[in-house]
């Protein structure tokens, strides 16, 4: 099969420098502060950034990207490609070597059981895991020995580097998680909080959407990292608490996804004490629409399920005037300034995936007004609200708690009312919404609302797990424990056809051109997600913090171990 490596040739060499420190633990304490809190640390039960992010310092991947998206080998020798011998020549297969000597914290070795247990635990056809998609068409995963592991799939795979890549998809040891696969998964709490891995950092304790405390891994593989004997992750508050800990008062090292607005920022910066870091990647501001009926009215296990359509989200001229009445160029501008691009597009980077599509950038009320009345919905009892055979357009919309968003939400409210919705706002601690209770009514994937805001991103610079997170399977239901990453609950059996011919396709141009379909079918002739800002990934960091390097197509504390204090 002939193929063209601008895929598989891509995993570039590249040597971290060595930080200035020479002795495990010298510099001591770091102080890291999310004000979304984590709720739990096995990233397989929770999409939220928070919780991939703090548990990136524990448990790792076999590989990952760095901060221009080139794929590193972590835990393996190297990146596997045709050319080594490591991608099977008809795409079918990729095998994985594991460095030798590697240790769990709690000094076991890390084998390829491990690894062949993790896609198990991940594909458990009773569990609910969150990164799915990050095994689509995987049909084995063998240990060949001790240290190699191989990947086979359904039918030819030109990216095959789904599995085990990035913070989304780490190994986690078999012995620990064993007796928690399936519908058990979220019962293990103490291996959920407390994960064994073999990044540079061990949890000494962990209290659920408040702290957590680490200290240095004693097994981990290099004798001089970490630099720092302990940290404090903080978690809850707001973002401008966050930010002022680092850029004004110097109580912490490190805050991450200050979404605040920029004179804000600038003022806090100009006390000295910090300096901000910005990067733009794949993070899209974005609000989704529910293709599902959330109603309360409705049986518990049935509320946003296929069981139920959506009364009136389902029509597609009423997501498009949504969209229409949005003002999106005046909401970067409010939230996010430089650090924010008005965006139609699910995919902005890398460059060759974005759609390019521009047509929602202007707001059109009356356009929206107008293709509401031709869909049949108008106010016939003068109170402002639209209805039609009996289904009032009223709304809930809710997200995460935060200045910037809240802003978003009043902004939006006002628009949609204009056109004819009424809409009731709700905000959620993020800790909360992000978490990935099952348990829980206001997480983000169980969407018991009508419309809901928030942003993440895909890691590394190919975007088909993305695409493949939004076909049918992977919505989120009682029988996967309301895990899932097609929260919109997108569903069609033409989009699931054209995923499955993205996974075959090898040739770059051909695959950017499956992504722009795919992208169109949902957002910009679906109108299923309505995207809003392409936001740059603002955190802050303590002038005396060296080792910083942002990354936005991968974990932002990937190269922790590094990290280190200047003066």
């Amino acid at each position: 099969m002939k193929m063209k490596t601008l895929l598989l040739g891509a995993a570039a060499a590249f040597a971290i420098a060595p930080a200035a420190f020479a002795e495990r633990g010298a510099h001591g304490q770091l102080n890291i502060i999310y004000w979304q809190a984590p709720s739990i640390l096995n990233p397989y039960l929770s999409g939220g950034t928070k919780d991939l992010e703090s548990a990136s310092m524990i448990i790792e991947p076999l590989g990952r990207y760095n901060e221009v998206g080139e794929m590193l080998p972590w835990l393996a020798e190297e990146i596997p490609t045709i050319e080594n011998g490591g991608v099977s020549e008809d795409l079918t297969s990729i095998t994985w070597k594991l460095k030798e000597g590697l240790l769990w914290s709690d000094g076991t070795p890390l084998t390829s059981a491990d690894v062949v247990f993790t896609s198990e635990y991940c594909m458990h056809p009773e569990g609910g895991c969150a990164q799915l998609a990050k095994f689509e068409g995987v049909s084995s995963v063998e240990a060949l020995d001790d240290l190699t592991v191989k990947v086979t799939f359904t039918e030819p795979k030109p990216f095959p580097y789904g599995p085990f890549v990035g913070a989304q998809s780490p190994i986690i040891q078999k012995s620990q998680f064993e007796n928690c696969t399936g519908a058990r998964a979220p019962e293990c709490t103490d291996a959920n909080f407390g994960p064994i891995g073999t990044g540079p950092f061990v949890v000494d304790d962990f209290k659920p959407n408040d702290v957590i405390t680490m200290s240095a891994n004693p097994n981990y593989r290099d004798p001089a990292k970490p630099a720092f004997a302990s940290v404090t992750f903080k978690g809850g508050g707001d973002a401008t608490g966050a930010g002022r800990a680092v850029l004004e008062t110097g109580e912490f090292d490190y805050a991450w996804n200050l979404q605040l607005a920029p004179d804000v920022l600038a003022n806090m910066e100009a006390a000295g004490v910090g300096v901000i870091e910005v990067g733009f990647g794949s993070l899209v501001e974005r609000i989704h629409v529910n293709m599902t009926d959330p109603s309360p009215d409705l049986p518990e296990g049935e509320r946003s399920t296929a069981a139920h359509p959506h009364p009136f989200l389902s029509e597609l001229n009423v997501r498009k005037a949504l969209s229409m009445a949005i003002d999106r160029p005046l909401l970067t501008e409010i939230g996010y300034g430089q650090a924010g691009r008005p965006t139609c597009d699910l995919v902005p980077a890398p460059e060759i995936y974005a759609s390019g599509d521009t047509s929602c950038l202007e707001q059109d009320i009356e356009g929206a007004k107008a293709l509401l009345d031709e869909a049949g919905w108008v106010d016939s009892d003068g109170d402002g609200v639209r209805e039609k055979d009996g289904v009032k357009l009223s709304m809930l919309f809710q997200t995460s708690t935060n200045a910037v968003r809240q802003d978003f939400q009043a902004l939006i409210k006002a628009w949609w009312e204009e056109i004819g919705f009424e809409v009731e706002l709700r905000n959620v601690n993020a800790s909360v919404f992000f978490g990935g209770d099952p348990g829980s009514p206001d997480t983000f994937q169980k969407f018991y609302a009508d419309v809901e805001m928030f942003a993440n991103n895909f890691d590394g610079t190919d975007p088909e797990a993305l695409m493949a997170a939004m076909t049918c399977g992977k919505a989120p239901r009682p029988s996967t424990q309301w895990q899932g990453e097609n929260v919109s609950r997108v569903c069609m059996e033409e989009y699931d056809a054209k995923v499955a011919e993205l996974g075959r396709t090898g040739e770059l141009e051909q695959r950017a051109a499956l992504v722009k379909e795919l992208h169109a079918m949902v957002i910009n002739d679906g109108y299923m997600i309505l995207p809003l800002v392409d936001r740059g990934r603002v955190s802050a960091r303590a002038k005396t913090l060296g080792g910083i390097v942002l990354n936005t197509w991968d974990s932002e504390l990937w190269n922790v171990a590094d990290w280190h204090r200047v003066e």
